[in-house]
């Protein structure tokens, strides 16, 4: 039997999932993923077991399949009466969220799941750290504290390479960033050939202007569906404080670390340090920039404790 969705507030756009009742939705989609795979996709510091994949992913990745094959009727269909050729239009997924929320998680695991579907074998993912400006252009604007702020994204290129994957080119290619050295790589780029679904994974990629230029074009125009990865404030930030604990003794201890100076930090200054990086810059940036977006996302998942997604909110049609 189908579940009934939990009642949400009265002229709320979502219909909201309890796990369970998310779960039944799964059908007889099968479980294409082992252990030693997901152990591949996980993040660090996260806890993301077989049973949440079964439970929540198996059942959105159902979903976005249904939602693939609608979009390429509509395609066909207007092609039909435009008097064009059937020419092959990516889907693509946005995923936003904050820092540390396990965003990167959720898009890992998702494109694994929808490569399975046999009508889209072509999936890739495309994460918006690539369109931050490099830090030299940062450091002359100074940016460099306010690094994953709106403001500090290429975002015209950005547009411009998601404007170029819509219109069907072969081969698009996007700039790589290290996390180990904290800037973009020089002459290193991500090639996309006309992938079948495209997962852009990012802080801030549903945010808009609140309609002060209505012509101005966004990163959200070019969604065909978008996932909000939520948890409360509190949850992130213990999150992101564990995870900063965990490169202190891995990726911090290479020479060649943007972060090797805090290697040698205690656990109570890796603490202080991490703290202050969160208040001073991504706990603002969740609450002024990242946030406010989640009601544009047409799909909502919400974590409780070890990243186990408790609720889920899909808008209505």
């Amino acid at each position: 039997m189908i579940p009934r969705p939990m009642e949400e507030p009265a002229f709320s756009p979502y219909l909201s999932f309890t796990r369970h009742e998310w779960s039944e939705l799964r059908a007889n989609t099968p479980l294409t993923l082992s252990e030693a795979d997901l152990a591949q996709l996980r993040g660090l510091n996260e806890q993301v077991d077989l049973r949440e994949v079964v439970d929540i992913y198996l059942p959105l990745s159902r979903l976005l399949n249904l939602y693939v094959a609608a979009t390429q009727e509509l395609y066909r269909a207007t092609n039909t009466f435009l008097g064009h050729g059937a020419a092959k239009v990516p889907f693509i997924i946005g995923i936003a969220g904050s820092v540390a929320v396990g965003k990167s998680t959720t898009a890992r695991i998702l494109r694994a799941l929808l490569a399975h579907w046999p009508n889209h074998p072509n999936v890739d993912l495309v994460t918006t750290d690539g369109f931050l400006y490099p830090n030299r252009v940062l450091q002359e604007r100074g940016l460099m504290n306010r690094k994953g702020f709106p403001e500090s994204y290429d975002v015209r290129r950005l547009i411009r390479f998601l404007a170029d994957i819509k219109s069907g080119r072969p081969e698009v290619v996007a700039p790589v960033y290290s996390h180990l050295r904290y800037d973009i790589v020089p002459n290193e780029w991500q090639v996309v050939r006309s992938p079948d679904i495209l997962i852009v994974e990012g802080l801030n990629i549903l945010q808009t202007d609140h309609g002060r230029q209505p012509d101005r074009v966004f990163v959200s125009d070019f969604l065909d569906f978008s996932i909000y990865v939520d948890a409360d404030e509190a949850l992130i930030m213990r999150w992101y404080v564990e995870r900063f604990l965990q490169l202190r003794d891995v990726a911090f201890r290479r020479p060649d670390s943007y972060f090797h100076r805090y290697a040698n930090l205690s656990d109570a200054e890796a603490r202080a340090v991490a703290m202050g990086i969160w208040n001073d810059i991504n706990g603002p940036n969740l609450r002024q920039n990242i946030a406010p977006t989640r009601g544009r996302a047409m799909l909502v998942l919400e974590k409780g404790e070890r990243h186990a997604v408790q609720r889920i909110r899909l808008r209505k049609i």
